[in-house]
């Protein structure tokens, strides 16, 4: 009860905080690339019940059509505006409102889509035991994952071979060490990252 007060609180105070930058995010990414403003792609939350995860459309409209979810730094389906979006994480803002609906946490396992989550052996589903957060430590060790895709010809292999076992075996620390300090160390260490 503590975590979703504090889930509530914190979100309700973000949305205020940037509501003067989402309008003008909402009109660059129109001018740049035309509608829609916002990506809205299904994810797995909780106990695996699907959600929209809501993001700021930094891709080409049919991203989807001409690729995977393992998006390098180069990759052509990333618009002009979109690059720089995406490179200050400012893609991330609108997911506040999946966690003042529930959908997500401030903190926890980042969401997967169910092609991944498919694939999970029973060890893997715990990540699912849990709302999927904004941030986590694996969102830490891995916030330039775009650099470490790019030049892939397989960002799906590479992903899965470089980026996958680590994500998972953070995430499944978290659960298993989850408290509201370790959920503040998380929050104090995501900005540090984001400010460096």
């Amino acid at each position: 009860m503590a975590k979703r007060g504090f889930d509530i609180l914190f979100s309700a105070a973000a949305l205020v905080l940037v509501a003067p930058l989402l309008p003008i995010l909402a009109t660059i990414v129109v001018l740049d690339s035309g509608w829609p403003v916002f990506y809205l792609g299904w994810r797995a939350g909780k106990n695996g019940e699907p959600f929209r995860i809501i993001k700021f459309r930094t891709m080409v409209r049919d991203a989807e059509q001409r690729g995977g979810a393992e998006t390098a730094v180069d990759d052509p389906r990333i618009t002009r505006v979109g690059s720089f979006i995406r490179r200050h994480k400012l893609d991330e803002l609108p997911q506040f409102i999946n966690v003042l609906v529930g959908d997500m946490s401030l903190v926890g396992p980042r969401p997967e889509v169910f092609d991944e989550v498919q694939q999970y052996g029973a060890q893997e589903r715990a990540l699912l035991s849990v709302r999927p957060g904004i941030t986590d430590w694996a969102s830490i060790k891995f916030r330039h994952e775009g650099e470490i895709l790019r030049g892939a010809t397989d960002p799906k292999k590479v992903y899965h071979e470089k980026i996958q076992p680590e994500k998972i075996r953070l995430g499944l620390k978290y659960v298993q060490e989850r408290s509201m300090l370790v959920d503040l160390a998380i929050l104090a260490n995501t900005v540090k990252a984001i400010l460096q």
